[in-house]
């Protein structure tokens, strides 16, 4: 019984990378030691698949969140933190276009005052 636990539980651990192929493996290996029953063969296969993609799920989102911390740390700009090319054409050319007008308004300014 130790050895069936033990098994469990070494399976569990590891059971995000298992795929459901090397499961029905280890469980038909269980049924075959006499440690599982035949007809709680399948349910196992199916609860242990399950888990292993829940936890699958649960150590991408882990691994992503402790990435995001460590860019955080560092100080490093994340994609959604830096600047499209088209928004900074569009300020560079919002400055161009006051530049212009403001050199255009101190031209006709100083034009006038030649006339006086």
């Amino acid at each position: 019984m130790s050895g069936l636990i033990e098994k469990s539980v070494n399976l569990g651990l590891g059971l995000f990378s298992y795929s459901r192929e090397k499961i029905e493996d280890v469980v038909d290996e269980l049924v075959n030691k006499g440690e599982v029953a035949r007809k709680d063969a399948k349910d196992l296969v199916n609860d242990l698949v399950k888990k292993g993609e829940e936890q699958r799920e649960d150590f991408k989102k882990m691994v992503k969140d402790e990435i995001l911390d460590a860019l955080e740390a560092k100080d490093i700009a994340r994609k959604e933190d830096l600047m499209r090319k088209d928004e900074f054409r569009k300020i560079v050319r919002e400055e161009l276009i006051d530049i212009l007008n403001e050199n255009e308004i101190a031209t006709k300014k100083d034009i006038s005052e030649l006339k006086k």
